[in-house]
């Protein structure tokens, strides 16, 4: 079953409408689940949700971006923001958020000894220019393990 008939057996069976348009799969997608393009139809996933969170996951961020499609097709609210959109998500128990993949990890951990607040970070950070945004203090380097 390619992933278009997927979502559109999905489209059928928890919205009782049909997707009418591609559904493709987008490597290049880090810390989202999919992306609807209401200016052609399309609908990208994120492939790495379905191999570390499987289908049960997978299924509710599908719902999640059909939520979009359908919204947009009907002329409503199709924003996170919109409450036409929030009440639908909740009809069809779909995901609000994608969950976090255990591909995208920090590698940097940064506390502020005034504050405590804790910074992950990818990449490395020159602590003699940066500070806390939460209170300007001084930070520290972490050892992750």
């Amino acid at each position: 079953m390619t992933l278009t008939d997927y979502v559109r057996e999905v489209s059928l069976a928890d919205f009782g409408k049909p997707f009418k348009h591609q559904a493709s799969w987008n490597r290049r997608l880090r810390t989202t689940g999919g992306r609807f393009f209401p200016k052609d139809g399309h609908l990208d996933f994120n492939p790495k949700i379905l191999e570390e969170h499987g289908e049960t996951v997978f299924r509710q961020i599908v719902r999640h971006e059909l939520c979009h499609y359908h919204l947009y097709f009907e002329g409503l609210g199709f924003r996170h923001k919109d409450q036409a959109f929030k009440e639908l998500l909740d009809q069809v128990d779909g995901l609000r958020y994608a969950p976090r993949l255990q591909s995208h990890q920090a590698n940097y951990l940064y506390i502020c000894q005034h504050c405590g607040q804790a910074y992950d970070r990818k990449r490395p950070i020159n602590l003699a220019v940066f500070a806390c945004g939460r209170c300007h203090g001084r930070l520290i380097e972490k050892n992750q393990s």
